[in-house]
């Protein structure tokens, strides 16, 4: 049959409004809305049998049960359920009666079409309703991993709206040692500050291994300036507890949930990190970022730099020193998991590779060694040796005990490219 024959057979089960009859041939034509296509197949099949156009209202339609006659509501709905939300995109997806489902299948099978012809009321309902929404508010549709985010149950007549996560990127140096760079629970309490109904006697009452921590002094400040529900902290790796960030400081990202406000001044937001922190860590370059930006810091194959303070169990001379840096110099390092950590990581040997050794000599007990490894070398194994997991290492080069007293991570970078890529960043 010819799509005019077509439309009769649809238009003759029953009233059925231009969206409708325009969506089962929403395939054919392009730059016209279904209710433009229906329209404009009632008045083609009308002049054709030379009648007057019938104009079915869209609340009285059997196949949508008027729901077509509704999409300026459910767009003003969802502009009111995020008024005072900060957003940019937006996404509609909808949850169909199943039975306006059924009478779309019944609709193409009264008229011999195909169940899949044209598009799904769904659909047309989440590009109609989305349009009004983005007019309304001035925002944009998007497909991927919008801001904001509605399901509307038509059903239920309900609207339901997701607020997604927004991102801010940043190096942060940690000033002061002992402190974890994300919040640490006490392992007693398991976290909740007492036991049974006294306070915990290993963290004094408050839940914590550590009071501070780089989460805390910085993803608190974040979370309030954007108005979120919480937030979470994603490093590009970390460093010991006893370890100080310095230099190019390291990567992360700060995650904050169901956010009121997205577009903040992010000079004025570091800032107030750092006020807040009282000099134990500071943060620079932030930047208002995507959230693969997220992915990127936890999976960017990164380089470390490391300066340990070294103290000898027996007498080293400068030359010496020199001499077992150099064979460190470029070393490819097998390491075991180390004793320190072999409760929190599976037991395998990892191969490093150190970039660059270098060191200088203070006296016969004690050194300061510089490290450039690849990401995952255990600096203070590479030293130490950890009983034999760590080969080679420097304490059996020498022939002698070696121990870190005190290190630095000096810098993180990316090996094949920098974490402050462009495609990443939303400001």
């Amino acid at each position: 049959m010819s799509i005019l024959e077509d439309a009769r057979e649809l238009a003759a089960q029953g009233p059925i409004c231009d969206p409708c009859l325009g969506r089962v041939f929403a395939d054919k034509s392009y730059g016209l809305t279904n209710a433009e296509r229906g329209r404009s197949l009632r008045v083609a099949a009308a002049l054709e049998d030379d009648e007057e156009p019938e104009d079915v209202a869209r609340e009285d339609c059997w196949v949508c049960e008027g729901e077509c006659a509704r999409f300026d509501d459910w767009a003003e709905r969802c502009a009111e359920s995020v008024e005072d939300v900060e957003f940019d995109t937006y996404q509609v997806g909808t949850r169909a009666p199943p039975l306006v489902e059924e009478n779309e299948v019944l609709l193409r099978e009264g008229a011999g079409l195909p169940d899949d012809a044209g598009e799904l009321f769904k659909s047309e309902f989440n590009r109609e309703v989305g349009k009004r929404f983005g007019r309304l508010t001035e925002t944009d549709v998007e497909f991927g991993r919008p801001d904001v985010q509605f399901l509307l149950d038509i059903d239920a007549d309900t609207v339901e709206v997701e607020v997604n996560s927004t991102f801010v990127y940043g190096r942060y140096r940690k000033l002061e040692r002992d402190i974890p760079q994300t919040e640490w629970p006490c392992n007693k309490c398991h976290g909740s500050g007492y036991l049974g109904k006294q306070p915990c006697d290993k963290c004094d009452g408050t839940g914590y291994m550590y009071q501070d921590s780089v989460e805390g002094l910085s993803a608190p400040v974040v979370m309030d300036v954007m108005d979120g529900t919480d937030a979470k902290f994603h490093g590009a790796g970390r460093e010991d507890v006893d370890a100080l960030m310095v230099g190019t400081g390291r990567p992360f990202v700060i995650e904050v949930m169901e956010p009121r406000r997205r577009n903040v001044d992010v000079e004025r937001l570091e800032g107030d990190i750092n006020a807040f922190a009282e000099g134990k860590i500071e943060v620079e370059g932030l930047r208002l970022a995507e959230y693969d930006m997220v992915e990127r810091v936890k999976e960017l194959n990164a380089s470390k730099r490391y300066r340990a303070e070294v103290e000898f169990g027996d007498d080293v001379s400068e030359t010496e020193l020199t001499d077992a840096l150099e064979e460190l110099d470029g070393a490819t390092i097998e390491q075991y998991t180390p004793n320190r950590v072999d409760h929190r990581r599976a037991a395998l040997t990892r191969t490093r590779e150190v970039f660059e050794a270098t060191g200088e000599w203070e006296n016969e007990r004690h050194a300061t060694v510089e490290i450039h490894g690849a990401g995952g070398l255990y600096i203070k194994e590479l030293v130490s040796g950890d009983d034999g997991r760590t080969n080679p290492s420097l304490a059996g080069i020498l022939g002698v005990d070696a121990e870190v007293t005190a290190l630095d991570v000096t810098g993180v970078y990316g090996v094949d490219e920098e974490f402050e890529d462009e495609a990443f960043f939303r400001d």
